[in-house]
């Protein structure tokens, strides 16, 4: 491909329309892109790599003003544009739709149009799979399944008993959904009587999952994740949560029962919250942080507890302070006492 035809496919204007018959044969960072290659700059901490880099073009926004070394693709959404150009020159191989010998399908299985099951996964009673869907090897679907269209289940999945899944979903490897929530009720001797979970898991469309995450069934009724959300690797949702659209769950996030996140929220690395709780629309928690009690649409917040962010950075300013601020202290306390 050209590097005209590449300004032309992603809506981008080349600055340098002289050069538009340099060649493309792929993308990779400003750092190490060579004279074949297309980048991109999202993030102004690496402006000054675009007078070093050795890409052929750099997508950017309209506005930039900053010099280069080589030709500008300027476009409104450069990460975006660089995305949709990893999928142009990477496209990603599907596998042919069979269903391999040594897969082991139940009783009333409903397969749609060019379904793909791999080696060795084990597909339950009365499991329903929609058309194009591609299930790798070793997973397991329990009995009543519902899995939507176009769907992609990777490797060592399992999804228990009466879990549904939306259309274009992805899982990642191991995805576990609809293990029983944790529940119990303390006995007067000490031990525990485990309560029944038989509610189950709903996924919407257009949802991606991590490796390794977990999300636990309902006790009763249904753990949801809404449409277009992406969640981690190693993320845990307990039993009875609700996950709104369009929400970001970074790894090593924790959600206690009964945790209600709203629509477009983000949680950041290893964020807990502790249960029957509500995080509001468009909140953004920062990573590490512990959510002690529910907290309102459009809000900043970080630490242990969560506070506002704002609030956060400067405690966290001050703490570094306190070391002098102590010997401050124990000196006026000798003159004091002196």
């Amino acid at each position: 491909m050209r590097l005209a035809e590449v300004a032309e496919r992603f809506g981008a204007t080349l600055d340098c329309p002289e050069q538009g018959d340099r060649p493309v044969l792929g993308v990779a960072p400003l750092e190490t892109a060579t004279a074949t290659d297309i980048s991109f700059l999202a993030n102004p901490k690496y402006t000054a790599l675009l007078q070093t880099t050795e890409a052929a073009a750099v997508f950017v926004r309209p506005d930039f003003q900053g010099e280069a070394a080589c030709p500008l693709l300027r476009v409104p959404h450069p990460y975006l544009a660089f995305a949709k150009c990893i999928e142009w020159f990477y496209p990603q191989p599907k596998p042919p739709a069979k269903i391999h010998p040594t897969a082991i399908l139940g009783a009333d299985v409903v397969l749609g149009a060019e379904v793909t099951i791999g080696a060795y996964t084990v597909i339950g009673d009365r499991v329903r799979i929609g058309d194009r869907t591609v299930i790798d090897s070793h997973c397991t679907l329990y009995d009543d399944v519902v899995v939507g269209a176009d769907c992609r289940i990777y490797s060592h999945c399992v999804l228990r008993e009466r879990v549904q899944l939306g259309d274009r979903v992805i899982l990642q490897n191991s995805v576990v959904l609809g293990s029983d929530g944790f529940g119990y009720v303390p006995l007067p001797d000490g031990r525990h009587y485990k309560i029944p979970q038989v509610g189950t898991v709903v996924i919407g469309n257009d949802v991606e999952i991590g490796a390794g995450t977990t999300i636990d069934r309902a006790t009763l009724g249904e753990t949801t994740v809404a449409n277009g959300t992406k969640i981690d690797n190693l993320t845990m949702v307990a039993h009875n949560c609700t996950i709104g659209e369009n929400a970001i769950l970074c790894a090593q996030v924790g959600l206690a029962g009964s945790t209600h996140i709203g629509n477009h929220v983000v949680l950041a690395g290893q964020v807990g919250a502790a249960g029957h709780l509500t995080i509001g629309d468009r909140t953004i928690v920062s990573a590490k942080s512990g959510i002690s009690s529910s907290v309102p649409p459009d809000s900043r917040m970080g630490g242990i507890p969560a506070m506002d962010q704002t609030l956060y950075l400067k405690v966290s300013a001050a703490v570094k302070q306190l070391p002098d601020l102590l010997k401050r202290v124990r000196k006026l306390e000798a003159k004091v006492g002196g």
